[in-house]
């Protein structure tokens, strides 16, 4: 089995143990990302909305490294501090995606590193190149 590494300065570089995202034939397990701004490493704001949307755009960037783009996400998972959040996040997502949707799960927890609102985490299949 091939694994390859995906890193880009694109999206905010790991804090921990961890790679930005494993590729594994083609499907691609990408970590965790919260609302950094890549080139500060500095949360964006402290506004629910534009951490969100710089989540999906960090996102963005992991999912072109890896040779596909955010459409190839089969499968996300939400990561939230307050659940009132969630119509937030489905509007924000829906400037992102566009039918069909990657299946998802969301989750309030305690908690998120740096004090963000928000983290996301997803699987993707790259395209056949068949």
């Amino acid at each position: 089995m091939n694994k390859a590494f995906i890193s880009t300065d694109k999206a905010p570089a790991a804090i921990g143990t961890y790679s930005q995202a494993v590729k594994v034939g083609t499907a691609v397990y990408l970590s965790g990302q919260i609302p950094l701004v890549p080139e500060t490493m500095e949360m964006i704001s402290e506004d629910f909305s534009e951490q969100t949307h710089q989540v999906f755009k960090n996102i963005t960037a992991v999912c072109e490294e890896a040779g596909g783009k955010i459409q190839d996400l089969v499968k996300i998972n939400i990561y939230l501090t307050d659940l009132s959040n969630f119509a937030t996040v489905n509007e924000v997502m829906s400037q992102y995606f566009k039918q069909p949707y990657p299946a998802r799960a969301a989750l309030g927890v305690r908690a998120l590193p740096k004090g963000a609102q928000v983290e996301i985490d997803g699987i993707m299949e790259l395209p056949s190149t068949n």
